[in-house]
C-alpha cells in the first residue's frame, strides 16, 4: 500500500509540476488552451486518486492528523510530493 502511494504521489507531483510550468505558460504564452484542458483533466484525476489512497493508508497505517495534513497540503505545493516521498520511502524501509 505504501509502495502504490508514493507512485501515486509521485505522478501527481509531475502532472502539477506540467500542469504549472508547462500547460499553463502554452495557454498564455502562446494561446494554446487545450495544454491546459487536457494536463488539468489528468492532474485533477491523480489528485482524486492520491487524495483517496491519502485517506486509505491513512487508515491503513493510523498516521496521526499532523501527517495526514502534511501529506495533504503536499500535494497542493511545487515540489510538494517530491519532500513527502523522501519520508514515505524511509517508512517502507522500516
Amino acid at each position: 500500500m505504501l509502495r502504490f502511494f508514493r507512485y501515486i504521489s509521485l505522478a501527481e507531483g509531475i502532472s502539477l509540476l506540467t500542469l504549472l510550468f508547462i500547460a499553463m505558460p502554452m495557454k498564455y504564452m502562446l494561446n494554446i488552451p487545450e495544454a491546459v484542458k487536457i494536463v488539468g483533466w489528468i492532474h485533477g484525476v491523480l489528485f482524486i486518486v492520491y487524495v483517496t489512497v491519502l485517506v486509505l493508508a491513512e487508515i491503513n497505517y493510523r498516521w496521526s492528523l499532523l501527517f495526514f495534513a502534511a501529506a495533504f497540503l503536499a500535494s497542493l505545493v511545487p515540489f510538494g510530493t517530491f519532500v513527502l516521498d523522501r519520508y514515505l520511502k524511509k517508512l517502507e524501509v522500516r
